[in-house]
């Protein structure tokens, strides 16, 4: 089995977590990517608690497959070696602010005119045009700025920050996408593509049914908790040991919900229709509960799925990695350490595609600069 990136080289100039999480995509995909870090410290990722045996879980979990070598883009000797790489390369990743590339003489532009089938990957807090281009930011700014935190949490609490650092994680997965698109449009054109990606851009394309509500009504959602705002039922619920989740997404749906439950609803005019039952949904959440709570959650959940009702518990991360489910998809993988033992579990790879190898392990993350005579060889054979 063939990987369908086999055969890209990706520069990977990237650090903490929006670019290396769209590199690590691409690896996971067959991509050889070679991460270009400064020398002394490296990735700032490399710093990130947790830590086992010294080494940063957290950049081992990123950077799995990859490989390292350290290079000072204002030093003439280092420049040279990053041009021999710009040669051999399919695509070159970068997350820093806009301009700091072009004031070391490898912006678009730049490269463009010396290397015209390069693709150029940027993402950043902004993107390269706008007023705020040159803004710093992290996932937190963009969540806040981008309207994620205005509808995450329960109504009338302090607006939340996502568990997960999706306004990185967005960002990364957009520009893995765009990198996808560029590769192909190159094959047909023979030229390369600059893709830009901010990460503020990528929390409004995520935001689907605020943007509609909002445009629509003129006033913008508040945080709704776990329900959502625009299906009903469609949130957690009590059973008599804690919350699960029932998701009765259309009639039908509902329909099997209230035989299962016993509940004499389909007929009522409150709750006939999907946005009837919007407009009395904490009424329906009661009346769903008067009956929830006889029963375990375990119960409930069991009854539901073989109504084909969508349901599900709510599970802590250490659930989720042993979840048979999730087994079965081989999402839970461990990372090597340098001599082939188990030392990091990483989510595994969810771009699931036939005939193509989907490893239980993962190779090392690569030691600062750990690569350098490989990458310097590979450079001088001429292939």
């Amino acid at each position: 089995m063939t990987a369908p990136l086999t055969g890209y080289t990706i520069l990977d100039l990237t650090h903490v977590l929006a670019g290396p999480f769209c590199t690590m995509t691409l690896s996971d995909m067959g991509a050889d990517v070679i991460k270009v870090e400064p020398p002394g410290l490296g990735d700032d990722t490399r710093a990130f608690p947790p830590f086992k045996d010294g080494k940063s879980a957290y950049f081992a979990t990123i950077n799995h497959g990859k490989k390292s070598i350290a290079l000072n883009l204002k030093a003439e000797e280092d420049r040279a070696v990053f041009e021999q790489l710009l040669e051999k390369a399919d695509v070159i990743v970068e997350n820093y602010r806009p301009g700091v590339m072009e004031r070391l003489g490898y912006g678009w532009d730049n490269l463009h005119a010396r290397f015209p089938k390069l693709i150029y990957g940027a993402v950043s807090g902004f993107g390269h045009s706008g007023p705020d281009a040159k803004r710093p930011a992290y996932d937190m700014v963009v969540q806040a700025r981008g309207g994620v935190m205005s509808i995450t949490g329960e109504k009338d609490r302090e607006p939340v920050r996502v568990g997960a650092s999706i306004g990185d994680i967005v960002a990364g997965m957009f520009l893995a996408q765009g990198i996808l698109a560029a590769l192909v449009d190159r094959d047909r054109s023979g030229k390369g593509r600059k893709v830009d990606v901010a990460m503020l851009d990528s929390q409004l394309a995520i935001l689907e049914h605020a943007v509609a509500l909002t445009s629509v009504t003129g006033k913008a959602p508040g945080p709704s908790g776990a329900r959502h705002p625009s299906i009903t039922p469609f949130e957690t619920f009590h059973a008599s040991d804690g919350l699960f989740v029932i998701a009765a997404g259309n009639d039908r749906l509902f329909e099997k919900l209230c035989l299962t439950l016993q509940l004499p609803l389909a007929g009522d005019a409150r709750f006939a229709t999907n946005p009837a039952r919007c407009e009395n949904a904490r009424l329906l959440k009661r009346l769903i509960e008067a009956v929830t709570l006889e029963e375990t959650r375990a119960f409930w959940i069991n009854k539901l799925t073989a109504a084909g009702v969508p349901t599900g518990p709510i599970q802590t991360v250490d659930q989720v990695l042993k979840d048979p489910q999730i087994q079965a998809r081989n999402m839970v993988v461990d990372v090597l350490d340098k001599s082939g033992r188990p030392a990091y579990t990483a989510a595994g790879n969810p771009i699931k595609i036939s005939d193509s190898p989907d490893p239980t392990t993962r190779t090392p993350a690569p030691e600062l600069d750990g690569n350098r005579g490989e990458i310097l060889r590979w450079l001088s054979d001429g292939n």
